[in-house]
C-alpha cells in the first residue's frame, strides 16, 4: 500500500495543483507524465524543483502532482506552492526555509477583466476627433 506523505493544492492565476508526497527516489510525475515531458522548458522544471532543493529532499521523495486550468507559467507556479505545503506537512521543520523563500505564499495576482466600452481591461479604444 502507498502512502502519502504529505498532501497540498498550489494555486497561480487560474491554475490549481494537488500534489502527492510518497517515500521513494526523487521522482516527479505530472499528469502521469515524467516532469521533464510535461514541462520541456528548463526554468519550468526549476520553479517545480526549487522547494525540494531548498529542503534538501531531491532524493527522498517521490511527487505525484495533477494539474488543471491555466497556462504553462500557471501551473509551474501552481505545482511548486502546492509542493512547498506538502512538504511542510511531511517535516514542520521545513515550514521556516520554505516561507523565506516565498514557496508558501499564494501568488494572488490574477488578470484584470476587459471592461465594457474598451479594447480590453485597460486600453482603450482609438480616439477619432473626427
Amino acid at each position: 500500500m502507498i502512502r502519502n506523505l504529505g498532501i497540498g493544492t498550489g494555486r497561480r492565476k487560474t491554475s490549481v495543483a494537488r500534489v502527492y508526497v510518497r517515500d521513494g527516489s526523487g521522482n516527479i510525475t505530472i499528469n502521469g507524465r515524467v516532469l521533464n515531458e510535461y514541462f520541456p522548458r528548463g526554468e519550468h522544471v526549476n520553479i517545480v524543483r526549487s522547494p525540494l532543493m531548498v529542503t534538501a529532499g531531491e532524493s527522498k521523495f517521490d511527487v505525484l502532482i495533477n494539474v488543471y486550468g491555466g497556462g504553462i507559467n500557471g501551473q509551474a507556479g501552481a505545482c511548486r506552492h502546492g509542493l512547498a505545503r506538502a512538504l511542510c506537512q511531511v517535516d514542520e521543520n521545513n515550514y521556516s526555509s520554505l516561507r523565506s523563500n516565498g514557496f508558501l505564499t499564494r501568488d494572488s495576482r490574477m488578470v484584470e477583466r476587459k471592461k465594457y466600452g474598451q479594447a480590453g481591461a485597460r486600453r482603450r479604444f482609438q480616439f477619432s476627433k473626427r
